[in-house]
Parts: structure tokens; sequence; C-alpha cells
């Protein structure tokens, strides 16, 4: 369940800051904490109940105090950032480790700009560096305008790919505006039916499988998804690889670094990834936040301010 609540104000220990956030997101990974659907993410929310019962890992805000120990960032700093350890980005108040995935917001970026930045960014950098993806390369991205998806087609662009796009007819023109050199409606064909050879699939809404995916592959190919597939395919097929032949299916652990962070922010000041936002919400209206992100409709990014 998600409420509306008045706690008590975090204090920083020697190597945190506190952040004043003004902007945070409702994603991907807040939902399946919530959630907890699959028992694996029990292990870091809580086997019985809950760890952290503020979510939000997305941010931006103003550093408001800093610890004895934090010499890298002083308070005022205005600081976006990542933080699925603790969460409580749906806060106005949170507290992070200095050295954490976090980075000064660029100049002339709005909070509401720099929240987005990393939820979905990390997890389509870290997959397609999983994949090797290099210049030159054919690369698919199934689901394109969601915060992963539509990042992923922009940093695939990045590191020199070809892209194919897949997402629904009213998003064509949006995902040609994010670098893709192909789009394909999926209400009007069937992607895994298409005779492109590609080096590497990357679903980023889970709805396929290695099985139908593996005909689109070239020689040593790479698929990954951000799901379990069905009956845990994709998880028993990665385990599987070293047997599969010169085709395989990934399943990378997610991570992100400080490095990681600044990594993006100079993409972002080079004008060369700009994440993708759907809406606004009040902090007061979270919870209609939650309802609408869960539909499994929303385009890029879904943000939330605090005042």
């Amino acid at each position: 369940m998600v409420q509306v609540l008045e706690v008590d104000r975090p204090v920083p220990k020697d190597h945190e800051v506190l952040i004043r956030v003004h902007a945070a997101t409702v994603n991907r990974t807040d939902c399946g904490f919530r959630r907890a659907e699959y028992f694996v993410s029990r292990l870091f929310s809580g086997l019985l109940r809950p760890k952290n019962h503020i979510l939000g890992n997305e941010f931006a805000g103003v550093i408001d105090a800093v610890g004895a120990q934090v010499k890298t960032l002083k308070k005022g700093d205005r600081v976006f950032g990542y933080n699925d350890s603790t969460f409580g980005a749906h806060a106005e108040y949170m507290v992070m480790d200095a050295e954490g995935a976090m980075a000064t917001i660029p100049e002339g970026l709005t909070f509401e700009e720099a929240a987005p930045i990393t939820e979905g960014a990390h997890y389509a950098l870290g997959n397609i560096r999983a994949a090797k993806v290099s210049s030159g390369h054919q690369v698919l991205v199934n689901g394109a305008t969601g915060g992963i998806g539509s990042a992923a087609v922009q940093l695939a662009k990045n590191f020199g790919a070809q892209v194919t796009a897949v997402c629904h007819t009213r998003s064509l023109d949006l995902v040609k505006c994010l670098g893709a050199d192909r789009v394909i409606d999926y209400t009007q064909e069937d992607f895994t039916a298409i005779e492109q050879p590609f080096d590497f699939v990357f679903d980023a809404v889970g709805k396929s499988s290695f099985g139908q995916c593996k005909p689109l592959l070239r020689k040593h190919g790479v698929y990954i998804s951000t799901e379990l597939g069905k009956n845990g395919e994709n998880v028993f097929m990665a385990l599987a690889a070293p047997v599969l032949g010169n085709k395989k299916v990934l399943f990378p652990l997610p991570s992100i670094s400080q490095q990681d962070v600044q990594f993006l922010k100079e993409l972002v000041v080079a004008g060369k990834y700009k994440p993708v936002i759907d809406r606004c919400y009040a902090l007061e209206q979270i919870v209609e936040a939650y309802r609408y992100v869960e539909t499994g409709q929303k385009i890029g990014n879904v943000v939330i301010t605090m005042f």
C-alpha cells in the first residue's frame, strides 16, 4: 500500500549527505520492490516485510547538510542520482552515501529534467555493455518507449550501432526522434518474424523469449530481456549459455556507480541522451502515479515533484 505520511527528517552519518529532494520518479524498480512479486526481490527488500518503507530510487535535489567526512560535496550543491539500496527519494528529505551513484546537475537543467536521467539508462547501459555493442552492430530494441527502452535506443546509437526499434503506432515519431534507424509498429508487424539479422536483441519490456528471438540473431548474437520469461525460460537459458552454441541469452545483474552517473551526465550535456518524460505528479498524487505506472502504458518516465 502506498500512502503519504509525516516522518522524521533523516540525519546523515559521517560519510553521507542529506538531500532535500525537489523531484523524483515512480519507475519500474519502485513498483517491483513495492509488489515483491519475484521472490528473489525479497532477498533485498525484506523476506516478510519491507526493510525500506520509503521507496524512490531516482532523485534530483539540493544538498542540505554533509557528514563530517564528506569532502567532495557541499551544502547547496544541486545533485541527481540513483539509490536502490536504501531508496528514500519519495520524501522531502533523503540521505545517501557521498560516494554513491550521484553527480551534480548540469547547468540549465531543471530538477524535473534531471531526476529521470539514471533509472532506465543504467539498466540499458548495463545490458548494452554486457552485449559488447560497438560501432556497426545491428541492435533491436523491443519496447522502445519505456524508461529503459527509450534510453537503450539513444545509448546504442551513442555506441555506434544501427538501431531497429519496436513500439506502438502512436509513438513512431517519438522513437524516430530518439535516433532509431528503423521503427517497427508492433500493431502491424511481428518483429520476431522479420528477416534482418541482429548482433543484439534487447527486450526492454520482457514480452518475448530467447526461443522466439533466436532466429533473429547473427552468429555470436546476444539476447537479453528485462523479465525472466515464461516459466523462467530466460534464466535457465542464461545458465545453459555455454552449451547453446554460437547464439546466447544473457541475464546480467544491474549495477550503477558514480562513474556511470558521470558518464550519463556527460551524454546529457553533449545532447546525446535525453530522458523522455511522460507526465508529472505532485507528491500528494503519488498513489495515482503508481497506478498509472503499473498500467504498463507510460511513455518514458513519470516524475514526482515535491513542492
